[in-house]
Formats: C-alpha cells, sequence, structure tokens
C-alpha cells in the first residue's frame, strides 16, 4: 500500500502505481486537513478525482500526529487541538470530526480517530 500522504505518492503517477500492481493508496487526514484542505479536495470530486486514482484509498485518523506533534497539540476528552505545523493555523479533531472529514475526501476505508502513547507507559 503505497503512501499517499498528502494525495500524492511521490515520484511515482497513478499509471505507475497501477503498473507495479498497487491496489490501494493510503492518505493521511490531518495532513490533507492541512493541504491541500477539505474544500479543494470536495470541489475536485473527493480524492479519488482530485488523485486521478480510480482503486481504494484508505485514510488514516490523524492519530499519529496526536504522538509525533506533541509539542503542537493540547489532548482533551473532546479530542485534539492542533496548531499547524505549516503556518500556526488552529484545528480541531476529534473521533466524529475525524470521520465527517475522511466522508468529506470520499475515503474507501476510513480509521477511527486514535491516539497512539509514548513508551513506556503505564496505561
Amino acid at each position: 500500500m503505497p503512501v499517499g500522504t498528502s494525495a500524492a505518492v511521490k515520484t511515482m503517477s497513478p499509471l505507475e502505481l497501477e503498473e507495479i500492481g498497487a491496489q490501494i493508496i493510503l492518505g493521511n487526514t490531518y495532513h490533507l486537513l492541512l493541504r491541500p484542505g477539505l474544500d479543494i479536495i470536495r470541489k475536485a470530486g473527493g480524492l479519488h478525482s482530485f488523485m486521478s486514482w480510480d482503486h481504494p484509498i484508505l485514510t488514516d485518523s490523524g492519530g499519529y500526529q496526536v504522538f509525533s506533534l506533541a509539542m503542537l497539540r493540547k489532548v482533551t476528552d473532546e479530542g485534539v487541538h492542533f496548531q499547524s505545523h505549516i503556518d500556526g493555523s488552529l484545528y480541531f479533531l476529534g473521533p466524529k470530526e475525524v470521520m465527517e472529514m475522511q466522508q468529506t475526501m470520499g475515503s474507501d476505508i476510513m480509521m477511527v480517530f486514535d491516539e497512539c502513547v509514548p513508551y513506556p507507559s503505564e496505561t
């Protein structure tokens, strides 16, 4: 499953991906939210159209960014408030919001919002 974090697999076109037998691409909800953004994806007709990819797309929840961008986020019982690593703008990701974002993108396989805990963990 090639990784197309921001709606593109770097250095490969959709045709090249098909030629090597790729059947699914992974996209990242957090990164897609920041760039190109939900409005652009929606206006393009969803990720499939935006990416020129006629096969399944799996989008993760952005939960890894809860872990990896720890200095730019605040976790609450409702979800996570992020400060964009790109321009400092503020975003909120909660379980409901993440599913709505993935539906807006037209993802075929949507991952639920999760949180990676640091090692070692007592929880």
